[in-house]
């Protein structure tokens, strides 16, 4: 796993062990699992087997999907390198790619997925909910496409913080003077760089224009809000960080593994469309077992594979399609802030934000004095 990716889910997740089944569907009423292909079905049952990579057991619950899926279909499941990179993960297809034990599939971030797709690492396939995915995080030609995402939130330890925040505009207020931080550096961390997309879109800028983000965070400063300690599970328990803003999933683990000790209120800001984050899953093309990897596929992109996903707090990336559809269940609902703060979510492309990454190393630097 790479630090910018660890940095966004291992600590919360690690602490929040809410499996699929313990967040309100049962295995009864989960039966014999969503309907599959039965060509898919035969051919994985006589392949017998499944590699997967980098898909750590307490990270957006894929835990609870590998045992899931291998109870299912009767597929035994290899996880190499559980801890491994997106880059890994691509160098695994590039070296092993005439053995056995080479990848069958792949879970990367956006910008390897495109490294994959341009190096012709990838085979292309669409799952059967395909039409539910956005456009805008997968390959045209179903070479790979995102599963899960999380958003730029705040959260609060409310033994500090009287009076939540819900808007961008309201971290200026002087009752909030040094409690505000961010999971990072934004020269650096993927969440602390996203806190700044997401208040740029809040401000006037867009996924081209991330400059008013910066200008957000110097104002902050200059009005004393803005702490520059690193904020952390740790550090928001204890109030040294009492305001964060940070990916969801993240906000939302924390709640939960510290309940017993301190109240924690996670918001998804009101005053703008929230910025997400996303990972990829992809068929390698050169899978050894190329219908197990179509079979997870399905699963994974089925209502119940995306489903399982908000145990770990992680959204499905089917996340609109399955509100409007009623398919999420209640008590998974509760324990996420309101649907309607996510809906018709858009992410940045690759050009943008590396667009992005250039302004914020240049600017960050000269207008946000802390």
């Amino acid at each position: 796993m790479s630090p910018s990716r660890r940095t966004l889910l291992q600590s919360a997740l690690a602490l929040t062990s809410t499996s699929f089944f313990g967040a309100g569907m049962s295995r009864s009423a989960l039966a014999a699992g969503p309907a599959m292909p039965a060509g898919l079905l035969a051919g994985s049952k006589k392949e017998g087997a499944l590699n997967v990579i980098a898909l750590p057991r307490d990270w957006a619950n894929w835990g609870v999907t590998l045992d899931r899926f291998a109870e299912l279909y009767g597929v035994k499941i290899d996880n190499a390198n559980p801890d491994g990179s997106s880059a890994e993960e691509l160098q695994a297809i590039r070296s092993l790619k005439s053995q056995k034990r080479a990848p069958d599939v792949v879970d990367v971030g956006p910008a390897f997925a495109a490294i994959g797709a341009k190096e012709k690492l990838f085979a292309p396939y669409k799952v059967a909910t395909w039409k539910d995915i956005p456009e805008d995080v997968k390959h045209k030609d179903g070479l790979y496409y995102g599963d899960y995402y999380g958003v730029t939130a705040f959260a609060a330890n409310k033994s500090v913080v009287k009076n939540m925040p819900v808007t961008w505009a309201n971290l200026k207020k002087p009752e909030y003077k040094g409690m505000i931080a961010l999971n990072g550096n934004p020269l650096s961390a993927g969440a602390a760089i996203g806190a700044v997309f997401a208040a740029a879109l809040a401000n006037g800028g867009s996924f081209d224009n991330v400059l008013p983000g910066v200008e957000f965070f110097a104002e902050l400063a200059k009005l004393g809000n803005f702490s520059p300690s690193k904020a952390g599970a740790a550090s928001l328990v204890a109030g040294q960080t009492p305001i964060t803003i940070d990916w969801d999933y993240l906000s939302l683990g924390y709640k939960q593994a510290n309940a017993s000790k301190v109240e924690i209120e996670v918001v998804v800001p009101r005053d703008a469309k929230p910025f997400g984050n996303y990972y990829c899953q992809a068929i390698s093309a050169f899978a050894p077992n190329p219908n197990a990897a179509k079979l997870w596929m399905e699963y994974v992109y089925s209502d119940e594979g995306q489903l399982a996903f908000l145990g770990g707090f992680a959204h499905p990336i089917r996340f609109d399609s399955l509100v409007a559809a009623g398919k999420v269940p209640e008590s998974i609902l509760k324990t996420l802030p309101p649907a309607a703060a996510y809906k018709d979510i858009k992410f940045a492309s690759l050009e943008q934000s590396e667009k992005a990454k250039k302004v914020i190393a240049d600017a960050w630097p000269r207008l946000v004095k802390i």
